[in-house]
C-alpha cells in the first residue's frame, strides 16, 4: 500500500478523531484509514489519491439517476430561495409536498393514492409497525399486533427496523428485536436449498409462512413485511413460485402485505417497482433511496386506499417526524422522478442496460470461484465458493474471503459490496454499455486476484 498524501492523512486524522462511521469497527478502521471520497459524475468517483473509481453500488442502493446531475442542485438552490423548511404539522403544508405527495400517487401501483413522508427507509419501516398495528386497532381487532419477517432480511437499523429486519449482527446489539416479530425462513436457494429444485425450495419457503401463521394464530398477525428482493442480505432473488404462493397464502387470510421498496423501488428492477416485477399487490409500500437517488435524505409509507380509508376515518396518527415532507428534500425527489421519466431510465433498465448486464454478469458463472451469478434488473450477485461443483461447500470463517475480494475490487477501482463470502452490485441506471464492460472486466480481475491471494494463503 502507497503512502497516502499529506492531504489524505490530513482528512484521516481528523476522521478518526471525530466521525463513528455506520456499521464499522472503529478501531481497525481508524487503523486502515477511511477512503476519502471528494468528487462523483455519473457512474464514477473520485478519492483524494485521485482514483477514479467505478461506482458499482450507486452510493448506496440509491444514485439511480447517476452522480452529479446540475438539474437536482438546481431545483434545490430553487427551493430553498423561495420556503428552504417549513413542517406538516398543525394543519399545514407546501407545494412541494403536494406535487410529490401527487406524482407519488400517479407512478405507484394503483391502489395507492396517499403517502405519509419520512426521512428515511429505517423510519419508513418504524412507521409500517406502528400503522398496521393502528389500523388493526381502528378496526376493533387490536390483538392483531405480530408482524412477520423473514430472516437475513434488512428493514433499517432503528428499534424497529432492526428488529423487523431478520439479520443476527443487529439483534445482537441494543435490546433488539422489540416484542411482536416473527422470523421465518428466507428464499435463499443457492444457500439453503439443499437438494431441492428452486421452484421446489421456492413453495417450500412460502410455505414457512403458511406454517407460522398457523402456529401462531391469523387473529394475532397484523401483516407480513418482505423485500421483492432481499437487498442487504445478498441479492437475494426469489425463486418463481415464492411470490405466486405467498400471495395464495394471504389471499386466504385477513393479514396485511408491506412491500419493502427501499432498494427494489424506482427502477432498481426494470420496473418502478419490485413489486410489480413480481406480480406483488401490497398494501404497504416502504420506500427512501431511489426516490431522490440519494441527493438528499427522503422517504415514506405508500399507503393503499384500504389502510388509508381505515386511517382517515380513525382520528389522529399520533405519529410523525418534524422533516416530514421537508420542501427541499422533496423538491429534490420531484425533480428526480422527472429525470427518471423523461430520459425512460426505468425502461432502459427493463429493455437495454438491464439484459445486457445480466448477460455480462452471468458470463462471470465460469469462473473457478463463482458458484453462481444471479442478476434482475441492475441487482446482483456472484456467490464465492470454494469448490463450485459443490453447491453447499462453503469457506470457513464465513466473509473472510468476501471481505478479501471486497477491498481487492477497490484496488482494481471498482466498488463491490461483500455480503458473507458474496459480491453484490447496483450500479447506476444510467450506466453505459461500455462502463458495463469495464465493470465486468474489474470483477473478472478482482475474481483472478481474489485466486491467487487464496492460494498463497492456503485457502484453496
Amino acid at each position: 500500500m502507497t503512502k497516502p498524501s499529506n492531504v489524505t492523512a490530513d482528512y484521516r486524522a481528523r476522521d478518526a478523531a471525530h466521525h463513528i462511521h455506520a456499521f464499522s469497527d472503529m478501531k481497525s478502521l481508524n487503523a486502515e484509514g477511511s477512503r476519502v471520497i471528494v468528487r462523483a459524475e455519473g457512474s464514477w468517483i473520485w478519492d483524494s489519491e485521485g482514483n477514479r473509481i467505478l461506482d458499482g453500488m450507486s452510493g448506496l442502493w440509491c444514485v439511480n439517476i447517476g452522480h452529479g446531475r446540475k438539474e437536482i442542485a438546481d431545483a434545490v438552490q430553487r427551493q430553498m430561495s423561495e420556503l428552504s423548511f417549513y413542517n406538516t404539522f398543525f394543519k399545514t403544508t407546501h407545494p412541494p409536498a403536494i406535487a410529490l405527495a401527487e406524482k407519488l400517487a400517479a407512478i405507484t401501483p394503483p391502489q395507492f393514492n396517499r403517502v405519509f413522508f419520512v426521512g428515511s427507509g429505517s423510519e419508513a419501516n418504524d412507521t409500517v409497525i406502528r400503522m398496521v398495528r393502528h389500523y388493526w386497532a381502528s378496526l376493533g381487532k387490536p390483538d392483531k399486533t405480530v408482524l412477520i419477517a423473514r430472516k437475513n432480511a434488512y428493514h433499517g437499523s432503528t428499534m424497529g427496523g432492526g428488529s423487523l429486519g431478520g439479520m443476527t449482527s443487529i439483534h445482537s446489539q441494543g435490546g433488539l428485536p422489540i416484542p411482536g416479530i416473527h422470523h421465518i425462513a428466507q428464499p435463499y436457494w443457492f444457500g439453503e436449498g439443499g437438494e431441492m429444485s428452486q421452484d421446489e425450495f421456492g413453495i417450500f419457503a412460502a410455505r414457512e409462512l403458511e406454517k407460522a401463521i398457523d402456529a401462531i394464530g391469523e387473529d394475532k398477525i397484523a401483516a407480513f413485511v418482505a423485500e421483492p428482493i432481499q437487498g442487504a442480505g445478498g441479492v437475494i432473488i426469489p425463486p418463481a413460485t415464492y411470490w405466486p404462493e405467498v400471495k395464495r397464502i394471504l389471499d386466504q387470510r385477513d393479514i396485511l402485505l408491506v412491500a419493502d421498496e427501499v432498494i427494489t423501488g424506482f427502477g432498481r428492477t426494470g420496473n418502478w417497482f419490485g413489486s410489480e416485477t413480481f406480480g406483488i399487490e401490497p398494501d404497504l409500500m416502504s420506500i427512501a433511496k431511489g426516490i431522490s437517488s440519494g441527493y438528499l435524505p427522503i422517504g415514506g409509507v405508500m399507503v393503499s386506499d384500504k389502510v388509508g380509508n381505515v386511517l382517515e376515518a380513525s382520528g389522529e396518527f399520533h405519529h410523525g417526524f418534524t422533516y416530514s415532507a421537508h420542501p427541499v428534500t422533496a423538491a429534490a425527489a420531484l425533480e428526480n422522478l422527472r429525470i427518471l421519466e423523461d430520459e425512460k431510465l426505468v425502461e432502459r433498465v427493463r429493455d437495454d442496460i438491464g439484459p445486457y448486464l445480466q448477460s455480462r454478469w452471468q458470463s462471470l458463472a465460469d469462473h473457478p470461484l463463482v458458484g453462481e451469478a444471479r442478476m434482475t434488473g441492475l441487482m446482483g450477485a456472484i456467490e464465492l465458493v470454494p469448490d463450485k461443483r459443490s453447491r453447499g461447500q462453503k469457506f470457513a470463517d464465513t466473509g473472510r474471503v468476501g471481505t478479501l475480494a471486497r477491498d481487492i475490487s477497490l484496488r482494481n477501482n471498482l466498488v463491490m459490496r461483500a455480503v458473507r463470502d458474496s459480491l453484490i452490485i447496483a450500479p447506476p441506471l444510467t450506466l453505459s454499455h461500455d462502463e458495463a464492460d469495464q465493470l465486468i472486466t474489474s470483477a473478472r480481475k478482482t475474481l483472478d486476484d481474489t485466486q491467487a491471494e487464496l492460494k498463497r494463503l492456503g485457502l484453496l
